[in-house]
């Protein structure tokens, strides 16, 4: 895919064989290479859809750590049959750990919540749910790295990448659905992290065809 114009930030910085995991709804990009039975995998942002995650377990058999603290997607999860090596748990990633307001969506019949004010929540409907930064995450799962974390987290994923990065948390792969439409600077803010994780290490190696879906690498693990 050749990028131009307004999409030329989000032109790949290395190459990595990369495979779509999951439905086009839900799913990513993946180096299948850099995974295997005793990868650590984290998957925030769950909503109605597992496919990503099932994908990656039956590819690697390894295990998949899933988080996501809507109401609705919680009580979906709790309906299914779920992989052996799925964990789910009921709490979402900030950048900082604790209780926080989180707005439902103003169309009900969609799942996705957000701790971001943004155009597609209802500020006057909220729910309470518990929030954690990916170090204290890791750190309760007894985790010293993680191999692939994926990241959809409707509006919060600047604040959570600046934090991951600011930690210099090891993470191999970082795979982002950037929801930079939800923002009147949205596309300068997506410009601005991506440079940050460029200067860390971490280099583009494939996007989706709606380009919101961006795959990256730590460039070290090639």
């Amino acid at each position: 895919m050749r990028l131009t114009g307004e999409v030329r930030h989000l032109r790949k910085g290395v190459h990595c064989n990369h495979v779509w995991y999951g439905n086009d709804y839900g799913g990513f990009y993946v180096c299948p290479e850099l995974l295997n039975k005793n990868s650590i995998v984290y998957s925030f942002g769950i909503g109605f859809d597992i496919t990503f995650d099932t994908t990656v377990i039956k590819n690697h058999d390894c295990h998949v750590f899933g988080f996501d603290p809507t109401p609705k997607s919680i009580q979906w999860i709790r309906n299914q049959s779920l992989p052996e090596k799925f964990h789910f748990y009921e709490s979402g990633i900030s950048d900082k750990s604790g209780p926080v307001d989180f707005y439902l969506p103003k169309n009900r019949e969609h799942v996705s919540g957000s701790i971001m004010i943004q155009d597609n929540v209802n500020v006057q409907e909220k729910v309470t749910v518990i929030m954690k930064t990916l170090r204290d995450i890791m750190h309760e799962s007894g985790h010293q790295h993680i191999d692939l974390l994926k990241l959809d987290i409707e509006g919060a994923e600047y604040d959570v990448l600046e934090n991951i990065l600011n930690a210099k948390i090891p993470v191999t792969q970082i795979l982002v659905e950037f929801h930079d439409r939800f923002f009147e600077d949205g596309r300068m803010k997506t410009k601005q992290i991506i440079g940050k994780m460029k200067n860390n290490d971490y280099e583009i190696f494939a996007v989706s065809d709606s380009f919101e879906e961006v795959s990256f690498v730590n460039k070290n693990a090639l």
